[in-house]
């Protein structure tokens, strides 16, 4: 599906916006939380690193689910907070990452990077649907 399809998608009910926002998230916290705890041998991030991490993920779901029922206007504000929210949660991944470098293995390297590439398009996303919303309230 092209770029321009998935904008319009998103323009179409900025509120889904939240909801794959939202999956997503929960998504992470799952895989960070539970599944790589258990398999934290294999992916050598440290427990406590995990657990920090799948904790902003929880957040940003209940985030998601605030904005996704409660707003009603200003939509782009509301998305522009996420994308920076998950920018930030990238850094910070990147930043653990690094910090744990001598113990993450190879497999927790193509996670950390597996999941800020889906993050960053998800932002990507997230900025376009930003910019073209801001556009139509400005024409209108």
């Amino acid at each position: 599906m092209p770029v321009r399809q998935v904008v319009n998608w998103g323009i179409s009910d900025p509120k889904r916006i939240f909801l794959i926002d939202g999956i997503g998230a929960i998504c992470s916290a799952f895989f960070l939380g539970v599944v790589l705890v258990r398999l934290e041998n294999l992916f050598g991030i440290p427990q406590h690193t995990l657990y920090l991490l799948a904790s902003l993920p929880c957040l940003f779901t209940l985030y998601d689910l605030i904005c996704f029922f409660r707003v009603k206007i200003k939509y782009a504000l509301f998305i522009k907070g996420i994308a920076l929210a998950n920018i930030l949660y990238c850094l910070l991944s990147v930043g653990f990452a690094i910090y744990h470098r001598e113990v993450i293995t190879q497999y927790g390297w193509i996670y950390i990077s597996i999941e800020i590439l889906l993050i960053c398009v998800l932002v990507y996303f997230e900025l376009l649907v930003v910019k073209r919303l801001n556009i139509n309230i400005n024409q209108s």
